[in-house]
């Protein structure tokens, strides 16, 4: 692709190293830029740059936030007993979309990925474990995508709760195997959520 001017290259290339963006769709976002009105652009420029700045992450559940502790873990209607783990953020604005869910969640940031050299030290599991020792929890709900990582991921952690007076549920299989979660339609992710299963029972079918 031949440009006739090296700042609109260098903005292309920067634009197309977003996941899903190719050389051409880049092009023309950049080339929709342009034509804004240079507050716009600013907007833009500033919000991205706050984000990257500002933003943190829960320190008792490690979702997104702009405050040490979210809302959704700061408020009182939530029950504390029922933690659901998700693999990222997509995963609790999916769950929270569906209106069926009242507990809280925990974000283990990836799966259990060998192959991609992710390990169980990578993702927030010790956290987790941390605080099921606590005693507040009684239920997990395992919401990982039905993949071999988000199985490998959930048996690991099942394996690391035993002995602990903790239930652990996955999600109905309402949800294709292989499927991930933001993808999943909100009655069907939301069924699957009130409908789910005991962990051990979801092991006898695998």
């Amino acid at each position: 692709m031949d440009f006739s001017s090296k700042l609109l290259e260098n903005a292309v290339y920067e634009m197309s190293q977003l996941p899903g963006i190719g050389k051409r769709t880049a092009l023309r976002l950049v080339l929709h830029l342009l034509k804004q009105p240079n507050e716009r652009t600013a907007h833009l420029s500033n919000a991205l740059q706050n984000l990257r700045n500002s933003v943190m992450f829960c320190k008792n559940c490690h979702n997104i936030s702009d405050v040490e502790l979210c809302e959704i873990c700061a408020s009182p209607k939530r029950d504390e007993t029922l933690v659901c783990v998700v693999e990222d953020i997509r995963d609790v604005m999916a769950i929270e979309n569906t209106g069926q869910y009242r507990g809280l969640y925990h974000v283990l940031g990836g799966k259990i990925s060998p192959m991609e050299g992710i390990g169980p030290q990578d993702l927030t599991i010790s956290s987790l474990i941390t605080k099921a020792k606590k005693g507040v929890i009684k239920e997990l709900i395992f919401a990982l995508s039905s993949t071999m990582e988000g199985d490998t991921t959930n048996f690991y952690i099942y394996k690391q709760l035993e002995g602990l007076d903790i239930s652990t549920s996955t999600i109905a299989r309402g949800i294709a195997v292989g499927d991930e979660l933001e993808y999943a339609d909100e009655v069907t992710l939301g069924r699957s959520i009130l409908n789910r299963i005991p962990f051990e029972g979801s092991l006898k079918m695998n």
